[in-house]
């Protein structure tokens, strides 16, 4: 059976945040999420932003200056380093005080809804081996998604939710292709990801394999 195309991954992802979400109360959406600078309310405003992000690079072809594609699916997850600088925390106090602006959850959850989609549909319908530019790097519409679908994969699990088993699949195998190899065993792949990400104990010394 073939692989999934990955924009209807991220498809999956935005409408398994979305009812996962509308799901549940204010108080719950006021919880922490695994995320630990986040409640979950906060975590969805930054999948928000990444969904805007999405459009914008999705409509940001790369010009002939910008040259090829100097990272991956696989290598974009390597230029992050949060050991240096602050850390993340400026964003991270960014996106508090953002979410805080929304009266309530129902109408951020709008706009996830109608941003995600958006950027799902962009998504299908542009080339996958197109070059676009996001965050100073240059890589194809199809490393792009891949990309999209981890971060979401990931946040979808710190919201306490369950991830579409295509796009939990994906995140594995680009997981795996960052340690270099199989990721050593777990009680099951939700596992596999938690400790990889830094979400859940490990005693192996990569973790976290994401920057």
């Amino acid at each position: 059976m073939p692989d999934q195309p990955l924009h209807q991954s991220l498809q999956e992802l935005s409408a398994a945040f979305t009812t996962t979400l509308r799901a549940r109360s204010e108080e719950e959406l006021a919880r922490p999420s695994r995320a630990a600078a986040w409640t979950v309310h906060e975590l969805l405003l930054h999948q928000l932003l990444d969904a805007r992000r999405a459009l914008v690079a999705l409509a940001s072809p790369a010009g002939p200056d910008d040259g090829p594609p100097d990272v991956d699916a696989a290598t974009y997850w390597r230029a992050f380093h949060p050991e240096e600088g602050d850390g993340g925390a400026a964003h991270a106090r960014w996106v508090v005080r953002a979410a805080a602006a929304y009266d309530d959850g129902a109408s951020l959850l709008e706009d996830w809804e109608e941003t995600s989609g958006a950027a799902a549909r962009a998504a299908a319908a542009a080339d996958p081996d197109a070059l676009v530019t996001t965050q100073g790097h240059v890589l194809t519409v199809r490393d792009l998604v891949s990309t999209l679908v981890v971060e979401g994969t990931v946040h979808l699990l710190d919201a306490w939710g369950e991830p579409p088993a295509a796009a939990l699949d994906h995140t594995l195998a680009v997981l795996e292709r960052i340690h270099g190899g199989p990721l050593p065993p777990a009680a099951g792949p939700v596992e596999q990801v938690l400790q990889a990400t830094g979400r859940a104990p490990s005693d192996h010394t990569a973790y976290p394999l994401l920057g």
